[in-house]
């Protein structure tokens, strides 16, 4: 994308972490957005900025361990700031999916693609992704594969798990919306 935070990138006229956020806030009780840079910028969509504690760019799951430190509930729901179409029953179906099963994590699946990404997991995982983490190790299906981990198919939206990575990316997203 040029450089620019992806999350800042306008899709059909508003950034796309705005249309995530939306898509989100009906489904959880908290709302974080991780960010590493432009801070302030994020800070104006009116929710908590966390900002990664594990150093040299650890990527999503140094997000989540933030997250886990700073949330107020049992379980911590991630997506990506670049999935403008994320899914309205996310929430729902991966939890039910955990609960069902008595899993630690729930991953999003269509058809034999797996979204780690999209995941809900326990809060109580802190200290073993900590203990992850400081092994140097970054894997995001690494770590979950480690752990019981449960797939929850969307084959119904696969739409929803579109992340948007280059301009056209965007575009034909864009259209498809």
């Amino acid at each position: 994308m040029g450089g620019k935070d992806k999350g800042l990138v306008s899709f059909l006229g508003q950034p796309m972490v705005a249309h995530v956020i939306n898509r989100l806030k009906p489904q959880v009780s908290e709302i974080f957005i991780n960010a590493n840079r432009e801070a302030e910028r994020y800070a104006e969509f009116g929710y908590p900025v966390i900002a990664d504690e594990i150093s040299g760019f650890a990527g999503p799951l140094a997000g989540l361990h933030k997250a886990m430190k700073v949330a107020n509930t049992p379980y911590i729901l991630t997506v990506p700031c670049d999935s403008p179409l994320l899914s309205t029953d996310l929430a729902t179906r991966l939890m039910n999916g955990l609960i069902e099963r008595d899993a630690d994590i729930a991953v999003a699946k269509t058809g034999s693609q797996i979204h780690p990404v999209f995941c809900l997991c326990r809060k109580s995982l802190l200290g073993n992704l900590e203990d992850y983490l400081l092994s140097g190790e970054r894997k995001v299906d690494r770590w979950q594969k480690s752990l019981e981990t449960i797939e929850i198919a969307f084959n119904d939206n696969p739409q929803a798990f579109s992340n948007i990575n280059t301009a056209d990316e965007l575009a034909m997203l864009e259209k498809a919306a």
